[in-house]
């Protein structure tokens, strides 16, 4: 629970002291920061954070290099190596980065650009016609927020190599041995003192990797990770580029359409290359690059995308009398509902939003992006009306549940009930009204409930049992899933509603807690939960609201003495150590194993997995929204045979599995 704090306390906090009213304020107290000092001051202003994301951004920027320097036609094979003391090595064979003496710093190019905030060969010039690293401070950050940098150049023959620690050069660029091909080698050390955690994720990179393969067409990428005693091994290289893309974005999902739609040419110097498939699945995959950077917020290029399906599709339907009138016109949500898409572009000067380059800024983009898929779309349709039929007849399926799901809402979703006037009736609130200290346990079933309510701390904890599964919103819209009545319950309980009405800010608790029995059922209903959360409350995962409790699986009891354990091996070391008590060994040994929350007494369920201080919770997070996507595609959605593929594919992992 949160800190009470007195009036007087409050006072004093804000209560300006003698000291710093003669805190010296003079021209010797600005700081001057020079070289990389702001980006170690201030990390997150350029690599977004110092967490997971921030470290593997490190990586980003150096293979945002070595890509600029493929898309450029000068590279061809990129490899990404994770030594065994956790340092990473980016290697190309592209022209390399120069040497000579630069005529503005009076000191090597090299050295400059590993050295000085916006410098590069991207500001200007003819060196790449298009590039991601717009601000040019990528690989001068990996050289500030690492403790060691190694640079290796091969060049006109010859090989050139610096270190830095800290950002700051060890001695000047050196000439070494000769070299026959060209291309940059790059070998940091994230630093620890930035990093919370400088272990690198195999799996993260290897997507990145995988994405940036298919945006780049025919070029080849390795990836090696050394810190295993049987190093590890994979490579990339895919010549369909996005159409290649798209089939592994649709892999789990059933196809309406037999041929994918393709389109790449040039517009007013943008080059655009967008793919498209439509499917039976109700949610949509957007994805969209601008040169080769993923722009998760979108932008002009995904909004001259949208409005170009939009109307492309409308004036088909209308031209071919699937609608009458212009009132029947088909909205963009109608539209984009089972799409998949990848929208590329390539410009000489892309404006991003931020270092991190979530949404492109670029009008021109937008565009030439509805302009050339209007033009392509439009002869794709009158030249295939086998695959427009079946897409436009989606769209008009879609239209009528949205208007018959507009009319559920009505009835379901009435003022009183957003606002929280009208709750469950089985909803056993707490006292509190301030969502900060407020948490909601969903339990599983009437005895599960019975108990929390009993051992709950009223003040903040309400409890809402779930009678039975919930509906699997993965196959249903939202008309379908506002007749159920455990989800209509949870979302009166949530209070922010759902869909277009969603609204964050009307959250009754920050901490939603999933509390499920300890079985194969308890999982299923976990996961149908997850699930809803994920279709529809999606805003809740990514403020850090929802959570997952984990029950004791073990109460050891050895006289008195009673233990929990979460897991077979606590319980193994719990019951090695009664064993080497020499009390314990003259006492029976009593062990309950807990198949669900029904069977403990509201004393153990408080003090096991209620109770601030001794509880275990599990913050839901997404990492990889794509990959996200295809988990759930392939464990909720209709088609069976990739579901069943992963199951036997990940049969062997198994941990825990009632029989």
């Amino acid at each position: 629970m949160p800190k009470k704090i007195e009036k007087k306390e409050i006072e004093k906090q804000i209560k300006p002291s003698k000291e710093s009213k003669s805190a010296s304020y003079e021209a010797k107290d600005i700081y001057v920061l020079e070289g990389l000092e702001p980006v170690r001051k201030r990390p997150g202003m350029y690599i977004g954070s110092t967490g997971a994301d921030g470290l593997h951004h490190l990586i980003w920027e150096c293979v945002d290099n070595s890509i600029d320097e493929a898309m450029g036609g000068f590279a061809q094979n990129i490899k990404v190596e994770i030594l065994n003391d956790n340092k990473v090595a980016i290697t190309d064979d592209g022209r390399g980065i120069p040497v000579d003496i630069h005529p503005q710093t009076k000191k090597s190019a090299l050295e400059t650009v590993m050295c000085t905030l916006h410098a590069g060969g991207k500001f200007g010039g003819d060196s790449y016609k298009v590039a991601g690293g717009l601000h040019g401070v990528g690989v001068s950050v990996v050289n500030a927020l690492s403790t060691w940098v190694r640079v290796e150049v091969c060049r006109d023959g010859n090989l050139y190599f610096q270190e830095y620690k800290k950002g700051k050069p060890q001695y000047s660029v050196k000439k070494g041995e000769k070299c026959l091909n060209s291309g940059t080698k790059v070998i940091f050390s994230p630093d620890p003192e930035i990093f919370s955690n400088t272990e690198f994720n195999q799996k993260r990179i290897l997507d990145h990797l995988r994405q940036q393969a298919f945006l780049t067409k025919g070029v080849k990428i390795e990836f090696i990770d050394w810190r295993n005693k049987t190093p590890f091994y994979y490579s990339f290289c895919f010549e369909g580029g996005l159409l290649a893309f798209i089939k592994y974005l649709n892999y789990s999902n059933q196809p309406i359409q037999k041929e994918i739609f393709y389109t790449n040419k040039v517009y007013e110097n943008i080059d655009v290359e967008v793919a498209f498939i439509y499917n039976q699945e109700i949610e949509v995959q957007e994805m969209s690059f601008a040169n080769n950077i993923y722009t998760p917020d979108g932008g002009m290029h995904l909004t001259g995308f949208r409005s170009a399906l939009t109307r492309s599709l409308n004036d088909y339907a209308r031209n071919n009398n699937f609608l009458k009138t212009s009132d029947d016109n088909l909205i963009g949500d109608d539209i984009r509902e089972g799409l998949v898409v990848v929208v590329s572009v390539k410009l000489k000067d892309p404006q991003f939003e931020g270092q991190t380059k979530a949404r492109l800024g670029n009008p021109p983009a937008r565009t030439a992006v509805e302009t050339i898929v209007s033009e392509a779309l439009k002869e794709f349709l009158e030249k295939n009306s086998s695959e427009a039929r079946p897409i436009i007849e989606k769209c008009l399926l879609t239209a009528k549940a949205r208007k018959a799901a507009r009319a559920a809402k009505d009835t379901v979703l009435r003022k009183g009930i957003l606002e929280g006037m009208t709750l469950p009736g089985k909803l056993a609130d707490c006292s509190s009204r301030n969502p900060e200290e407020s948490e909601l346990f969903i339990v599983e079933g009437d005895s599960a409930g019975g108990s929390a309510k009993s051992a709950r701390d009223r003040k903040f904890q309400a409890i809402l049992p779930l009678r039975g599964k919930i509906l699997n919103v993965e196959k249903s819209r939202v008309d379908k899933i506002l007749l159920n009545k455990e989800i209509r319950s949870l979302i009166m309980a949530i209070g922010t509603a759902i869909g277009k009405e969603f609204n964050i800010s009307k959250i009754r608790y920050h901490r939603i807690i999933i509390a499920t029995d300890a079985d194969v059922d308890g999982a299923h209903i976990r996961t149908l939960l997850l699930t809803l959360f994920y279709r529809y409350f999606i805003e809740i995962i990514e403020n850090g609201y929802l959570y997952i409790a984990q029950p004791p699986l073990y109460q050891i009891k050895a006289g008195k003495e009673i233990k929990y354990a979460y897991n077979d091996k606590e319980k193994e070391e719990i019951l090695k150590e009664f064993s080497k008590n020499e009390k314990k060994q003259l006492t029976k040994i009593g062990i309950q194993r807990y198949k669900g929350l029904g069977e403990m007494n509201p004393e153990q369920l408080w003090e096991t997995t209620m109770n601030g201080k001794n509880r275990i919770l599990k913050q839901v997070t997404i990492e990889d929204v794509q990959e996200a996507e295809r988990l759930f595609d392939i464990l909720m959605g209709e088609v069976v045979e990739p579901r069943k593929h992963f199951i036997q594919s990940q049969a062997t992992m198994v941990k825990n599995l009632d029989i």
